[in-house]
């Protein structure tokens, strides 16, 4: 015997469909140009291996990649990491946000949920000797929606050069051109020795502690504010 519904229940319940559907949709897409995404890594480091049989390098630079889940990528070059992770929600945009605003998202809502990739810096050797004080930074985070069209908030050539949601569409070139910017800016972010007053004083245990964990707090930036690099 079936349940009598009433015409409330029924707009609640297309509502729900149509909501579900639509995060599905996004997050199928999002999930489908992360693949993309680790596929290109995995390719530039095939590619790397190859060039280094031509260059003879002084040192042994590594350019390695380490797939460590189906959400999460990390990539080893030099002596930093960039790990690549995949969100596994769905997101929408507050009123405010510019991305609102414009006539692409104006014309369709639903194309302002997303998913997102961020993308982290961090030092090779915090990983190495396990320094769990270092401090990591959050470059750029790539938002896609139901159509793949995206767009990235992050640092220099990340946030300026993929700023065009309503024509960027993530396909094979786009990864390419993200995934370099990003090692990229890596290469130019460079540790800066913090500020002389912030390390002057160490306390007896966290020098004991140093010595035996190689604890003290590592990071490209740290005792400087990160926006300070924008220019």
């Amino acid at each position: 015997m079936g349940i009598d519904k009433t015409p409330d229940e029924k707009q609640l319940f297309d509502k729900l469909v149509q909501k579900s559907e639509l995060k599905q949709t996004v997050y199928q897409s999002t999930f489908e140009s992360f693949n993309l995404l680790k596929k290109m890594i995995e390719q530039m480091s095939r590619n790397y291996q190859t060039y280094t049989k031509i260059r003879k390098a002084k040192f042994d630079i590594p350019f390695e990649v380490v797939s460590r889940s189906q959400f999460e990528i990390e990539l080893k070059f030099g002596g930093d990491i960039l790990l690549f992770m995949m969100h596994t929600n769905v997101f929408e945009f507050s009123r405010g946000h510019r991305v609102m605003n414009t006539s692409y998202v104006k014309e369709d809502k639903e194309r302002s949920y997303c998913g997102v990739i961020h993308v982290y810096n961090f030092l090779a050797d915090s990983f190495k000797y396990n320094r769990l004080n270092d401090a990591g930074y959050l470059i750029g985070r790539v938002f896609i929606n139901k159509d793949k069209h995206y767009f990235i908030e992050g640092k220099r050539e990340l946030g300026y050069l993929f700023n065009n949601f309503g024509q960027n569409k993530l396909d094979k070139e786009a990864v390419k051109t993200i995934v370099g910017a990003a090692i990229e800016y890596t290469v130019n972010f460079d540790l800066l020795t913090p500020p002389y007053e912030n390390v002057k004083e160490v306390s007896l245990h966290e020098m004991v502690t140093a010595l035996d964990t190689l604890s003290i707090k590592t990071g490209k930036r740290l005792g400087f504010k990160f926006q300070a690099d924008e220019d």
